[in-house]
Protein backbone atom coordinates (compact mmCIF):
# COMPACT_ATOMS: atom_id res chain seq x y z
CA UNK A 1 0.00 0.00 0.00
CA UNK A 2 2.83 2.73 0.51
CA UNK A 3 4.82 1.45 -2.02
CA UNK A 4 1.98 2.13 -4.41
CA UNK A 5 1.33 5.36 -2.96
CA UNK A 6 4.94 6.29 -2.97
CA UNK A 7 5.07 5.90 -6.25
CA UNK A 8 1.98 7.54 -7.54
CA UNK A 9 3.63 10.69 -5.90
CA UNK A 10 6.79 10.45 -7.24
CA UNK A 11 5.25 10.44 -10.58
CA UNK A 12 3.31 13.51 -9.59
CA UNK A 13 6.44 15.29 -8.09
CA UNK A 14 9.10 14.76 -10.71
CA UNK A 15 6.79 14.85 -13.58
CA UNK A 16 6.32 18.20 -15.10
CA UNK A 17 2.67 19.65 -13.92
CA UNK A 18 0.45 19.84 -16.84
CA UNK A 19 -1.86 22.69 -16.89
CA UNK A 20 -4.66 20.23 -15.78
CA UNK A 21 -3.18 19.91 -11.71
CA UNK A 22 -6.73 19.98 -10.50
CA UNK A 23 -7.70 16.89 -12.16
CA UNK A 24 -4.38 15.37 -11.05
CA UNK A 25 -4.69 16.31 -7.42
CA UNK A 26 -8.54 15.21 -7.41
CA UNK A 27 -7.57 11.53 -8.91
CA UNK A 28 -4.58 11.58 -6.31
CA UNK A 29 -6.79 12.34 -3.53
CA UNK A 30 -9.15 9.30 -4.72
CA UNK A 31 -6.14 7.35 -4.34
CA UNK A 32 -5.65 8.09 -0.95
CA UNK A 33 -8.80 8.14 0.07
CA UNK A 34 -9.89 4.51 -1.75
CA UNK A 35 -6.03 3.26 0.88
CA UNK A 36 -7.31 5.07 3.78
CA UNK A 37 -4.27 6.87 3.91
CA UNK A 38 -2.67 10.60 4.17
CA UNK A 39 -0.27 12.12 2.16
CA UNK A 40 1.68 15.42 2.29
CA UNK A 41 4.01 16.41 -0.39
CA UNK A 42 6.21 19.78 -0.19
CA UNK A 43 9.61 20.65 -2.15
CA UNK A 44 12.92 21.60 -1.31
CA UNK A 45 11.96 24.49 0.63
CA UNK A 46 9.67 23.20 2.96
CA UNK A 47 6.45 24.31 1.01
CA UNK A 48 3.44 21.82 0.74
CA UNK A 49 2.71 21.37 -3.20
CA UNK A 50 -0.23 18.54 -2.21
CA UNK A 51 -2.02 17.38 1.02
CA UNK A 52 -5.02 14.62 0.76
CA UNK A 53 -8.27 15.39 2.72
CA UNK A 54 -7.57 12.26 4.46
CA UNK A 55 -5.19 14.43 6.54
CA UNK A 56 -7.78 15.84 8.97
CA UNK A 57 -8.75 11.98 10.11
CA UNK A 58 -5.60 12.12 11.96
CA UNK A 59 -5.47 15.61 12.66
CA UNK A 60 -8.58 17.69 13.26
CA UNK A 61 -6.89 20.79 11.43
CA UNK A 62 -8.85 23.93 10.08
CA UNK A 63 -8.85 23.17 6.27
CA UNK A 64 -6.42 25.68 5.01
CA UNK A 65 -3.87 24.31 6.38
CA UNK A 66 -4.38 21.81 3.32
CA UNK A 67 -3.67 24.28 0.65
CA UNK A 68 -0.67 24.57 -1.68
CA UNK A 69 1.69 26.83 -0.78
CA UNK A 70 1.10 26.87 2.99
CA UNK A 71 4.74 26.18 4.66
CA UNK A 72 5.37 22.70 5.98
CA UNK A 73 6.40 24.68 9.56
CA UNK A 74 2.62 26.33 9.82
CA UNK A 75 1.32 22.85 8.65
CA UNK A 76 3.12 21.51 11.86
CA UNK A 77 2.40 24.13 14.19
CA UNK A 78 -1.43 23.43 13.66
CA UNK A 79 -0.52 19.83 14.57
CA UNK A 80 0.79 20.72 17.56
CA UNK A 81 -2.14 23.04 18.69
CA UNK A 82 -4.86 20.62 18.41
CA UNK A 83 -3.55 19.00 21.55
CA UNK A 84 -2.66 15.64 20.31
CA UNK A 85 0.76 14.74 21.50
CA UNK A 86 2.35 11.58 21.11
CA UNK A 87 2.05 9.54 24.34
CA UNK A 88 5.90 7.93 24.38
CA UNK A 89 7.38 11.04 23.77
CA UNK A 90 5.93 12.81 26.57
CA UNK A 91 6.55 9.84 28.87
CA UNK A 92 9.75 10.03 28.12
CA UNK A 93 11.12 13.49 27.85
CA UNK A 94 8.00 15.22 29.82
CA UNK A 95 6.77 18.15 28.70
CA UNK A 96 7.49 20.18 25.33
CA UNK A 97 7.58 23.59 23.72
CA UNK A 98 5.56 24.23 20.38
CA UNK A 99 8.82 25.38 18.71
CA UNK A 100 10.81 22.19 20.02
CA UNK A 101 8.32 20.43 18.54
CA UNK A 102 8.16 21.24 15.14
CA UNK A 103 11.79 21.80 14.85
CA UNK A 104 11.65 17.91 15.56
CA UNK A 105 9.48 17.20 13.19
CA UNK A 106 11.16 19.39 10.62
CA UNK A 107 14.46 17.50 11.33
CA UNK A 108 12.48 13.91 10.71
CA UNK A 109 11.00 15.42 7.37
CA UNK A 110 14.59 16.34 6.12
CA UNK A 111 16.06 12.83 6.54
CA UNK A 112 16.59 10.34 3.60
CA UNK A 113 14.42 7.45 5.24
CA UNK A 114 12.17 8.35 8.59
CA UNK A 115 9.71 5.52 9.65
CA UNK A 116 7.81 5.85 12.87
CA UNK A 117 5.30 4.82 14.95
CA UNK A 118 3.62 7.11 17.21
CA UNK A 119 0.42 6.13 19.59
CA UNK A 120 -2.26 8.91 19.97
CA UNK A 121 -4.39 8.25 22.79
CA UNK A 122 -5.47 4.79 24.15
CA UNK A 123 -5.70 2.26 21.55
CA UNK A 124 -4.99 4.58 18.74
CA UNK A 125 -1.61 4.30 16.26
CA UNK A 126 -0.30 6.56 13.12
CA UNK A 127 2.58 5.23 11.01
CA UNK A 128 4.30 8.12 9.44
CA UNK A 129 6.81 6.90 6.00
CA UNK A 130 8.89 10.17 5.44
CA UNK A 131 11.40 10.11 2.40
CA UNK A 132 13.03 12.99 0.91
CA UNK A 133 14.04 12.42 -2.47
CA UNK A 134 17.41 13.85 -4.84
CA UNK A 135 15.35 16.73 -6.16
CA UNK A 136 14.83 17.70 -2.71
CA UNK A 137 10.78 16.97 -2.75
CA UNK A 138 9.74 15.25 0.39
CA UNK A 139 6.37 13.10 0.87
CA UNK A 140 5.68 12.12 4.10
CA UNK A 141 2.55 9.14 3.73
CA UNK A 142 0.23 9.21 7.08
CA UNK A 143 -1.51 5.65 8.11
CA UNK A 144 -3.28 4.06 10.92
CA UNK A 145 -1.87 0.60 12.30
CA UNK A 146 -4.17 0.61 15.41
CA UNK A 147 -5.45 -2.87 14.42
CA UNK A 148 -2.14 -4.41 13.10
CA UNK A 149 -0.77 -2.89 16.91
CA UNK A 150 -4.07 -4.80 18.56
CA UNK A 151 -2.53 -7.65 16.75
CA UNK A 152 1.10 -7.86 17.79
CA UNK A 153 0.18 -7.33 21.36
CA UNK A 154 -2.33 -10.06 21.65
CA UNK A 155 0.08 -11.75 20.04
CA UNK A 156 2.91 -10.67 22.65
CA UNK A 157 0.14 -11.95 25.37
CA UNK A 158 -0.54 -14.87 24.29
CA UNK A 159 3.33 -15.24 24.11
CA UNK A 160 3.83 -14.70 27.49
CA UNK A 161 0.53 -16.51 28.35
CA UNK A 162 2.14 -19.70 26.78
CA UNK A 163 5.42 -19.51 28.11
CA UNK A 164 3.52 -18.34 31.74
CA UNK A 165 1.57 -21.89 31.20
CA UNK A 166 4.83 -23.86 30.15
CA UNK A 167 6.70 -22.09 33.54
CA UNK A 168 3.56 -23.29 35.75
CA UNK A 169 3.42 -26.68 34.22
CA UNK A 170 7.06 -27.32 34.43
CA UNK A 171 7.23 -26.23 37.82
CA UNK A 172 3.96 -28.35 39.13
CA UNK A 173 5.95 -31.51 41.53
CA UNK A 174 3.51 -33.89 40.01
CA UNK A 175 3.81 -35.72 36.04
CA UNK A 176 1.35 -34.09 33.63
CA UNK A 177 1.18 -34.59 29.50
CA UNK A 178 -1.54 -33.84 26.47
CA UNK A 179 -2.28 -36.09 23.66
CA UNK A 180 -4.05 -34.80 20.62
CA UNK A 181 -6.68 -37.68 19.26
CA UNK A 182 -4.39 -39.52 17.81
CA UNK A 183 -2.59 -40.83 20.85
CA UNK A 184 0.35 -38.33 20.33
CA UNK A 185 2.25 -36.79 23.08
CA UNK A 186 1.92 -32.90 22.17
CA UNK A 187 3.04 -31.39 25.64
CA UNK A 188 4.81 -32.59 28.86
CA UNK A 189 5.84 -31.29 31.72
CA UNK A 190 9.06 -31.51 33.81
CA UNK A 191 8.13 -33.88 36.00
CA UNK A 192 7.13 -36.06 33.23
CA UNK A 193 9.89 -35.98 31.49
CA UNK A 194 12.00 -36.80 35.24
CA UNK A 195 9.62 -39.52 35.99
CA UNK A 196 10.62 -41.08 32.39
CA UNK A 197 14.11 -40.18 32.45
CA UNK A 198 13.57 -38.99 28.99
CA UNK A 199 13.86 -35.31 27.11
CA UNK A 200 11.00 -33.51 25.99
CA UNK A 201 12.23 -34.34 22.60
CA UNK A 202 12.19 -37.88 22.93
CA UNK A 203 8.23 -38.05 24.24
CA UNK A 204 6.65 -34.88 22.04
CA UNK A 205 5.48 -36.52 18.16
CA UNK A 206 5.43 -40.09 19.67
CA UNK A 207 2.93 -42.61 21.09
CA UNK A 208 2.96 -44.40 23.72
CA UNK A 209 3.77 -47.32 22.22
CA UNK A 210 7.41 -45.75 21.69
CA UNK A 211 8.00 -45.43 25.60
CA UNK A 212 6.21 -48.40 26.87
CA UNK A 213 5.62 -51.73 26.33
CA UNK A 214 2.79 -52.60 24.12
CA UNK A 215 0.41 -53.96 27.17
CA UNK A 216 1.33 -51.26 29.33
CA UNK A 217 0.74 -48.81 26.35
CA UNK A 218 -2.21 -50.45 25.14
CA UNK A 219 -3.85 -50.53 28.27
CA UNK A 220 -3.34 -46.99 29.04
CA UNK A 221 -4.87 -45.63 25.44
CA UNK A 222 -7.87 -47.83 26.02
CA UNK A 223 -8.74 -45.21 29.15
CA UNK A 224 -7.36 -42.14 27.03
CA UNK A 225 -9.71 -43.14 24.10
CA UNK A 226 -12.40 -43.20 26.19
CA UNK A 227 -12.17 -39.92 27.65
CA UNK A 228 -11.09 -38.20 24.35
CA UNK A 229 -14.48 -39.89 22.63
CA UNK A 230 -16.88 -39.83 25.67
CA UNK A 231 -15.67 -36.21 27.40
CA UNK A 232 -15.94 -38.55 30.68
CA UNK A 233 -13.58 -37.51 33.59
CA UNK A 234 -11.59 -40.50 34.81
CA UNK A 235 -9.99 -41.23 38.08
CA UNK A 236 -7.63 -44.47 38.31
CA UNK A 237 -5.79 -45.63 40.63
CA UNK A 238 -2.40 -47.81 40.04
CA UNK A 239 0.11 -49.21 42.38
CA UNK A 240 3.84 -48.40 41.09
CA UNK A 241 7.38 -49.05 42.33
CA UNK A 242 9.64 -46.43 41.91
CA UNK A 243 13.04 -46.86 40.69
CA UNK A 244 14.28 -47.19 44.33
CA UNK A 245 12.38 -49.76 45.26
CA UNK A 246 9.41 -47.93 47.22
CA UNK A 247 5.63 -49.23 46.50
CA UNK A 248 3.41 -46.30 46.11
CA UNK A 249 -0.81 -45.70 44.50
CA UNK A 250 -0.44 -43.22 41.82
CA UNK A 251 -3.95 -41.21 41.18
CA UNK A 252 -4.18 -40.43 37.31
CA UNK A 253 -7.06 -38.34 36.21
CA UNK A 254 -7.87 -37.48 32.36
CA UNK A 255 -9.91 -34.84 31.38
CA UNK A 256 -11.33 -33.53 27.49
CA UNK A 257 -10.36 -30.49 26.64
CA UNK A 258 -10.79 -28.06 23.19
CA UNK A 259 -13.63 -28.21 20.54
CA UNK A 260 -14.95 -30.86 18.36
CA UNK A 261 -12.39 -32.19 15.85
CA UNK A 262 -9.66 -30.70 18.04
CA UNK A 263 -9.90 -32.72 21.37
CA UNK A 264 -6.99 -33.16 23.50
CA UNK A 265 -6.28 -35.20 26.12
CA UNK A 266 -5.01 -34.14 29.72
CA UNK A 267 -3.37 -36.47 31.76
CA UNK A 268 -1.63 -35.77 35.43
CA UNK A 269 -0.31 -38.42 37.88
CA UNK A 270 -0.33 -37.35 41.88
CA UNK A 271 1.02 -40.03 44.98
CA UNK A 272 -2.57 -40.57 46.81
CA UNK A 273 -1.95 -39.25 50.44
CA UNK A 274 -0.99 -41.96 52.64
CA UNK A 275 -3.78 -40.63 55.06
CA UNK A 276 -6.60 -42.01 53.23
CA UNK A 277 -8.64 -41.03 49.96
CA UNK A 278 -7.68 -37.57 48.08
CA UNK A 279 -11.20 -35.52 47.44
CA UNK A 280 -12.18 -36.53 43.86
CA UNK A 281 -11.80 -40.29 44.97
CA UNK A 282 -13.76 -39.44 47.92
CA UNK A 283 -17.09 -38.27 45.54
CA UNK A 284 -16.78 -41.12 43.61
CA UNK A 285 -16.50 -43.94 45.57
CA UNK A 286 -19.69 -44.02 46.56
CA UNK A 287 -19.10 -41.30 49.28
CA UNK A 288 -16.99 -44.09 51.32
CA UNK A 289 -15.39 -42.20 54.31
CA UNK A 290 -12.29 -43.23 56.18
CA UNK A 291 -12.26 -42.65 59.62
CA UNK A 292 -10.48 -40.09 61.13
CA UNK A 293 -8.12 -42.35 63.41
CA UNK A 294 -7.30 -44.88 60.98
CA UNK A 295 -3.96 -45.03 58.97
CA UNK A 296 -3.80 -45.51 55.55
CA UNK A 297 -2.39 -49.17 55.13
CA UNK A 298 -1.45 -50.93 51.64
CA UNK A 299 -1.35 -54.53 51.05
CA UNK A 300 1.77 -54.99 50.58
CA UNK A 301 2.21 -58.47 48.78
CA UNK A 302 6.18 -59.34 47.88
CA UNK A 303 7.25 -60.74 44.44
CA UNK A 304 7.64 -63.78 46.03
CA UNK A 305 4.98 -64.76 47.44
CA UNK A 306 3.15 -64.09 44.30
CA UNK A 307 4.88 -66.40 42.87
CA UNK A 308 4.78 -68.82 45.69
CA UNK A 309 0.91 -68.23 45.93
CA UNK A 310 0.12 -69.49 42.18
CA UNK A 311 -2.95 -71.88 42.82
CA UNK A 312 -5.53 -73.87 40.72
CA UNK A 313 -8.24 -72.09 39.93
CA UNK A 314 -11.13 -72.67 42.17
CA UNK A 315 -13.56 -75.29 40.98
CA UNK A 316 -17.12 -74.42 39.69
CA UNK A 317 -19.50 -74.68 42.54
CA UNK A 318 -22.90 -76.09 42.12
CA UNK A 319 -25.38 -73.21 41.24
CA UNK A 320 -28.40 -75.30 41.92
CA UNK A 321 -28.81 -76.58 45.37
CA UNK A 322 -29.23 -80.17 45.77
CA UNK A 323 -33.15 -80.02 46.25
CA UNK A 324 -33.20 -78.54 42.91
CA UNK A 325 -31.06 -81.39 40.67
CA UNK A 326 -32.97 -83.86 38.85
CA UNK A 327 -35.93 -81.98 38.75
CA UNK A 328 -38.13 -82.62 35.89
CA UNK A 329 -38.30 -80.04 32.54
CA UNK A 330 -40.12 -79.35 29.26
CA UNK A 331 -38.76 -77.53 26.69
CA UNK A 332 -40.60 -75.92 23.91
CA UNK A 333 -38.86 -75.01 21.25
CA UNK A 334 -38.21 -74.33 17.24
CA UNK A 335 -34.62 -72.92 17.71
CA UNK A 336 -32.15 -75.77 17.26
CA UNK A 337 -29.79 -73.22 18.51
CA UNK A 338 -31.59 -72.07 21.21
CA UNK A 339 -32.38 -75.87 22.28
CA UNK A 340 -29.07 -76.67 22.33
CA UNK A 341 -27.72 -74.30 24.63
CA UNK A 342 -31.15 -74.86 27.06
CA UNK A 343 -30.36 -78.59 26.79
CA UNK A 344 -26.56 -78.27 27.71
CA UNK A 345 -27.11 -75.69 30.71
CA UNK A 346 -30.06 -78.01 32.09
CA UNK A 347 -27.96 -80.99 31.70
CA UNK A 348 -24.82 -78.95 33.16
CA UNK A 349 -26.85 -78.19 36.23
CA UNK A 350 -28.99 -81.72 37.58
CA UNK A 351 -31.86 -81.27 35.71
CA UNK A 352 -33.32 -84.04 33.91
CA UNK A 353 -35.01 -82.28 30.53
CA UNK A 354 -36.20 -83.44 27.28
CA UNK A 355 -37.26 -80.97 24.23
CA UNK A 356 -40.49 -80.79 22.16
CA UNK A 357 -40.63 -78.94 18.56
CA UNK A 358 -44.48 -77.80 18.64
CA UNK A 359 -47.91 -77.91 20.56
CA UNK A 360 -48.53 -81.08 18.96
CA UNK A 361 -45.76 -82.97 20.37
CA UNK A 362 -45.71 -81.23 23.70
CA UNK A 363 -49.65 -82.19 24.04
CA UNK A 364 -48.46 -85.60 23.18
CA UNK A 365 -45.52 -85.83 25.50
CA UNK A 366 -47.98 -84.70 28.62
CA UNK A 367 -50.59 -86.88 27.65
CA UNK A 368 -47.83 -89.64 27.98
CA UNK A 369 -46.12 -88.24 31.14
CA UNK A 370 -49.23 -88.56 32.89
CA UNK A 371 -50.52 -92.19 32.02
CA UNK A 372 -47.12 -93.49 33.31
CA UNK A 373 -47.46 -91.41 36.52
CA UNK A 374 -43.96 -89.18 35.48
CA UNK A 375 -44.10 -85.77 37.79
CA UNK A 376 -43.32 -82.64 34.99
CA UNK A 377 -42.16 -80.29 37.30
CA UNK A 378 -41.92 -77.69 34.68
CA UNK A 379 -42.96 -76.40 31.10
CA UNK A 380 -40.19 -74.08 29.63
CA UNK A 381 -41.64 -72.61 26.55
CA UNK A 382 -40.15 -70.63 23.57
CA UNK A 383 -42.33 -67.31 23.32
CA UNK A 384 -42.36 -67.23 19.95
CA UNK A 385 -44.99 -70.42 19.97
CA UNK A 386 -47.86 -68.87 21.40
CA UNK A 387 -49.53 -69.12 24.68
CA UNK A 388 -51.08 -72.21 23.55
CA UNK A 389 -48.00 -74.22 24.67
CA UNK A 390 -49.21 -72.25 28.52
CA UNK A 391 -52.80 -73.41 28.18
CA UNK A 392 -51.29 -77.36 27.38
CA UNK A 393 -49.54 -77.10 30.53
CA UNK A 394 -52.04 -75.59 32.94
CA UNK A 395 -54.57 -77.78 31.61
CA UNK A 396 -52.72 -80.80 32.91
CA UNK A 397 -51.82 -78.68 36.01
CA UNK A 398 -48.11 -78.74 35.53
CA UNK A 399 -46.58 -75.23 36.04
CA UNK A 400 -45.00 -73.04 32.78
CA UNK A 401 -42.93 -70.40 32.21
CA UNK A 402 -42.70 -68.40 28.90
CA UNK A 403 -39.19 -66.85 27.89
CA UNK A 404 -37.84 -65.47 25.10
CA UNK A 405 -35.31 -66.88 22.75
CA UNK A 406 -32.35 -64.82 24.20
CA UNK A 407 -33.23 -66.11 27.81
CA UNK A 408 -33.87 -69.70 26.34
CA UNK A 409 -29.67 -69.81 25.59
CA UNK A 410 -28.42 -67.54 28.09
CA UNK A 411 -30.26 -67.34 31.52
CA UNK A 412 -32.57 -70.08 31.64
CA UNK A 413 -31.00 -71.70 34.64
CA UNK A 414 -31.46 -68.38 36.56
CA UNK A 415 -34.70 -67.80 35.75
CA UNK A 416 -35.90 -71.75 36.76
CA UNK A 417 -34.22 -71.32 39.88
CA UNK A 418 -36.42 -67.92 40.77
CA UNK A 419 -39.52 -69.77 39.42
CA UNK A 420 -38.79 -72.08 42.18
CA UNK A 421 -37.87 -70.16 44.56
CA UNK A 422 -40.68 -68.17 43.92
CA UNK A 423 -43.21 -71.20 44.05
CA UNK A 424 -41.32 -72.54 47.95
CA UNK A 425 -41.87 -69.37 49.40
CA UNK A 426 -45.71 -69.44 48.45
CA UNK A 427 -45.89 -72.93 50.09
CA UNK A 428 -48.29 -76.15 48.40
CA UNK A 429 -47.88 -78.55 45.98
CA UNK A 430 -45.71 -78.21 42.44
CA UNK A 431 -42.60 -77.19 42.08
CA UNK A 432 -42.42 -75.63 45.32
CA UNK A 433 -42.43 -79.16 47.17
CA UNK A 434 -40.36 -82.06 48.04
CA UNK A 435 -40.42 -85.28 47.78
CA UNK A 436 -44.03 -86.97 49.18
CA UNK A 437 -45.12 -83.30 49.11
CA UNK A 438 -43.32 -82.09 52.18
CA UNK A 439 -42.98 -78.36 52.11
CA UNK A 440 -39.28 -76.59 51.59
CA UNK A 441 -39.39 -73.28 53.60
CA UNK A 442 -35.31 -73.58 53.33
CA UNK A 443 -34.05 -70.71 51.55
CA UNK A 444 -32.30 -71.59 48.11
CA UNK A 445 -28.95 -70.62 49.44
CA UNK A 446 -29.16 -73.37 52.19
CA UNK A 447 -26.06 -73.51 54.33
CA UNK A 448 -23.54 -75.28 53.39
CA UNK A 449 -21.50 -77.60 56.19
CA UNK A 450 -19.18 -75.38 55.99
CA UNK A 451 -21.48 -72.74 57.08
CA UNK A 452 -22.62 -69.29 55.17
CA UNK A 453 -19.26 -66.91 54.02
CA UNK A 454 -19.75 -63.12 54.79
CA UNK A 455 -18.08 -61.48 51.78
CA UNK A 456 -17.84 -62.72 48.25
CA UNK A 457 -15.43 -61.58 45.56
CA UNK A 458 -15.28 -61.85 41.91
CA UNK A 459 -12.18 -60.95 40.59
CA UNK A 460 -10.19 -62.56 37.67
CA UNK A 461 -6.85 -61.45 38.17
CA UNK A 462 -4.52 -63.79 39.37
CA UNK A 463 -2.80 -60.29 42.10
CA UNK A 464 -5.59 -58.97 42.55
CA UNK A 465 -6.90 -62.18 44.32
CA UNK A 466 -4.26 -62.70 46.45
CA UNK A 467 -4.59 -58.48 47.47
CA UNK A 468 -7.94 -59.09 48.29
CA UNK A 469 -7.50 -62.50 49.66
CA UNK A 470 -4.57 -61.09 52.69
CA UNK A 471 -6.51 -58.54 52.94
CA UNK A 472 -9.95 -60.58 53.89
CA UNK A 473 -7.65 -62.71 55.92
CA UNK A 474 -6.02 -60.19 57.92
CA UNK A 475 -9.49 -58.62 59.03
CA UNK A 476 -10.78 -61.74 59.91
CA UNK A 477 -13.49 -62.47 57.18
CA UNK A 478 -14.98 -65.80 55.60
CA UNK A 479 -14.84 -65.26 52.04
CA UNK A 480 -14.51 -66.78 48.44
CA UNK A 481 -13.30 -65.76 45.23
CA UNK A 482 -14.91 -66.23 42.33
CA UNK A 483 -13.20 -66.01 38.95
CA UNK A 484 -15.84 -65.39 36.71
CA UNK A 485 -19.35 -64.07 36.59
CA UNK A 486 -21.32 -67.19 36.22
CA UNK A 487 -19.07 -68.36 39.67
CA UNK A 488 -19.95 -65.53 41.38
CA UNK A 489 -23.81 -66.44 40.66
CA UNK A 490 -23.27 -69.40 41.82
CA UNK A 491 -20.92 -68.86 44.73
CA UNK A 492 -23.66 -66.28 45.64
CA UNK A 493 -26.62 -68.38 45.11
CA UNK A 494 -24.81 -71.36 47.15
CA UNK A 495 -23.42 -69.35 50.39
CA UNK A 496 -25.47 -66.19 50.44
CA UNK A 497 -22.64 -63.89 51.66
CA UNK A 498 -23.46 -60.75 53.36
CA UNK A 499 -22.02 -58.63 50.70
CA UNK A 500 -20.17 -58.99 47.28
CA UNK A 501 -17.46 -56.97 45.74
CA UNK A 502 -18.18 -57.33 42.56
CA UNK A 503 -15.49 -56.43 39.61
CA UNK A 504 -17.04 -55.57 36.48
CA UNK A 505 -14.54 -56.94 33.88
CA UNK A 506 -15.11 -60.45 33.88
CA UNK A 507 -15.10 -63.36 31.86
CA UNK A 508 -17.82 -64.68 30.29
CA UNK A 509 -20.69 -62.59 31.80
CA UNK A 510 -19.35 -59.18 33.38
CA UNK A 511 -20.34 -57.84 36.09
CA UNK A 512 -23.11 -55.81 35.57
CA UNK A 513 -24.68 -58.52 34.42
CA UNK A 514 -24.02 -60.72 37.36
CA UNK A 515 -25.13 -58.10 40.07
CA UNK A 516 -28.71 -58.27 37.68
CA UNK A 517 -28.97 -61.67 37.69
CA UNK A 518 -28.35 -62.37 41.45
CA UNK A 519 -31.27 -59.11 41.92
CA UNK A 520 -33.33 -60.84 39.62
CA UNK A 521 -33.14 -64.09 41.66
CA UNK A 522 -32.92 -62.60 44.86
CA UNK A 523 -36.37 -60.66 43.83
CA UNK A 524 -38.37 -60.07 46.87
CA UNK A 525 -35.84 -62.04 49.29
CA UNK A 526 -33.71 -60.30 51.53
CA UNK A 527 -30.93 -58.15 49.65
CA UNK A 528 -27.65 -58.51 49.28
CA UNK A 529 -25.33 -55.40 49.17
CA UNK A 530 -23.11 -55.19 45.83
CA UNK A 531 -20.12 -53.11 45.58
CA UNK A 532 -19.03 -52.54 42.13
CA UNK A 533 -15.34 -52.99 41.84
CA UNK A 534 -13.39 -49.82 39.37
CA UNK A 535 -10.11 -50.02 37.82
CA UNK A 536 -11.24 -46.40 35.80
CA UNK A 537 -13.87 -43.94 37.75
CA UNK A 538 -15.44 -43.13 34.55
CA UNK A 539 -19.16 -42.06 35.29
CA UNK A 540 -20.85 -44.40 33.01
CA UNK A 541 -19.32 -47.10 34.61
CA UNK A 542 -20.49 -45.92 38.07
CA UNK A 543 -24.56 -45.30 36.26
CA UNK A 544 -23.88 -48.41 34.99
CA UNK A 545 -23.16 -49.92 38.43
CA UNK A 546 -26.24 -48.27 40.02
CA UNK A 547 -28.08 -49.40 36.70
CA UNK A 548 -27.36 -52.77 37.28
CA UNK A 549 -28.48 -53.10 41.14
CA UNK A 550 -25.46 -52.63 43.27
CA UNK A 551 -25.15 -50.18 46.25
CA UNK A 552 -21.72 -48.22 45.84
CA UNK A 553 -18.29 -47.92 43.81
CA UNK A 554 -14.85 -48.40 45.19
CA UNK A 555 -11.85 -48.07 43.15
CA UNK A 556 -8.79 -50.72 42.55
CA UNK A 557 -6.08 -50.98 44.36
CA UNK A 558 -7.98 -51.39 47.64
CA UNK A 559 -7.02 -51.24 50.92
CA UNK A 560 -7.96 -53.04 54.25
CA UNK A 561 -9.15 -49.26 55.34
CA UNK A 562 -11.50 -49.03 52.27
CA UNK A 563 -12.97 -52.06 52.47
CA UNK A 564 -13.30 -52.12 56.56
CA UNK A 565 -15.42 -48.99 55.65
CA UNK A 566 -17.74 -50.93 52.98
CA UNK A 567 -18.13 -53.61 55.33
CA UNK A 568 -19.45 -51.23 58.35
CA UNK A 569 -21.20 -49.42 55.96
CA UNK A 570 -23.21 -52.32 53.81
CA UNK A 571 -22.50 -55.80 56.15
CA UNK A 572 -25.01 -56.58 58.67
CA UNK A 573 -24.14 -56.88 62.26
CA UNK A 574 -21.06 -55.31 61.53
CA UNK A 575 -20.83 -53.70 64.98
CA UNK A 576 -21.30 -57.04 66.54
CA UNK A 577 -18.19 -58.25 64.52
CA UNK A 578 -16.16 -55.12 65.85
CA UNK A 579 -16.83 -55.83 69.54
CA UNK A 580 -16.14 -59.38 69.04
CA UNK A 581 -13.05 -58.99 67.45
CA UNK A 582 -11.82 -55.96 69.47
CA UNK A 583 -12.46 -59.08 72.39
Amino acid sequence: MTAGIEEATLSLVNGDLSPDDNLQAALFDAVCEGLSTAVVVYDKNDIVLFASRQVLNFFPIPPQFLRPSTRLRDFLGAVFDTGIRHIDAQANGGSVSRDDWVSQKIASHWRERFDSSERYGVDRWVRFVKRRLPSGFGICIISDISEEKKREEQWRIDLERVQLTEDILDNLPFPLFVKDRNMTYVAVNKAFCDKYQKAPDEILGRKGTDLFSRDVASRYEESDRHVIETGEMSISRQRQIARNGIERDVVTRKLRIGKPGRYYLVASMQDLPKDGMDSDEFALASEIKTSGDQSYKRAYVPVSALQAAARKPLPMETFVPENFTGRKILLVTADLAAESSAMKMLARYGFEACSVRDENEEAAFLDIARANGIHIDLVVADNQMGALCIELAERQNVPALLVDGFQLANELAFLIARHFNRSRRGGGDGPGTGPGGDAIDRPIAAETAAGNIQVLVAEDNDVNQIVFSQILESLGYSYRIAATGDEAVHLWTEYRPEIVLMDISLPGIDGFEAARMIRLIEEDGPRTPIIGVLSHAFESDRSACMAAGMDGVILKPVSPDMLETVFQKHMRDSDNRLRQRAV
